[in-house]
């Protein structure tokens, strides 16, 4: 069933109800920063589970920004599609300049959501990853290499709507994928929301300051 949401909330409570069988599991509810934390509070609001965000950068293509060339999360952790690369025309120099500029970016956000506070601990828990969407699945592939080297016990995507090719890509890696929406067709996450406006730092930090711990 291809589902059109409101805004990323809505896809959230809608995936907290899909969810909820995983409460008895007492999981931590990551957020990918930043549009993965308005889903994410809403999942985690539905299981009483502390909310925690989680820093990965995608990789964008030359003059497409929005197209994932590989993603990296806050420990260094990277994926990388080389073959994509290429194609694109992305030669080794622009590769390690993007690498330098979103690892800079991803240390500021890491800096500005917490604070100088840990991370929430994800060893030898079930942890649930949240984001908007998957397009090329590779920055919620990061994650989950991330939080399988952290020691999570068990790892579970959950995203409102995906492609078939990024579905099937993480349930290569992660313990489950629980999508709601799969169109045949996904040119771009955003044409599945009615509202798809940017997710903003202050909205991160007051979602964060509102959830469980």
């Amino acid at each position: 069933m291809v589902m059109v949401f409101d805004d990323r909330r809505d896809a959230g409570r809608r995936l907290g109800v899909r969810l909820r069988a995983f409460a008895k599991e007492n999981p931590t509810v990551f957020g990918l920063a930043r549009g993965g934390v308005p889903v994410a509070a809403e999942v985690a609001g539905a299981l009483g589970a502390p909310l925690e965000v989680l820093v990965v950068r995608k990789l964008g293509a030359p003059r497409q920004r929005e197209l994932a060339v590989g993603a990296i999360a806050e420990d260094g952790t990277t994926v990388l599609d080389m073959d994509l690369a290429r194609r694109v025309g992305m030669s080794q120099a622009a590769l390690e300049r993007t690498v330098a500029r979103e690892t800079r970016e991803l240390h500021r956000r890491v800096e500005r959501y917490r604070d100088g506070r840990e991370r929430l601990d994800a060893h030898d828990r079930t942890v649930i990853v949240a984001d908007d969407g998957l397009a090329t699945g590779l920055t919620d592939l990061v994650a989950v290499r991330f939080l399988r080297g952290c020691g999570a016990r068990r790892i579970v995507v959950a995203v409102p709507v995906g492609s078939h090719q990024a579905v099937t890509l993480l349930r290569q890696e992660a313990d489950e994928v629980v999508c709601l929406s799969i169109p045949d067709e996904l040119e771009s996450v955003g044409q599945w929301y009615r509202d798809f406006s940017p997710t903003g730092d202050e909205e991160v930090l007051g979602l964060l300051s509102g959830a469980t711990r």
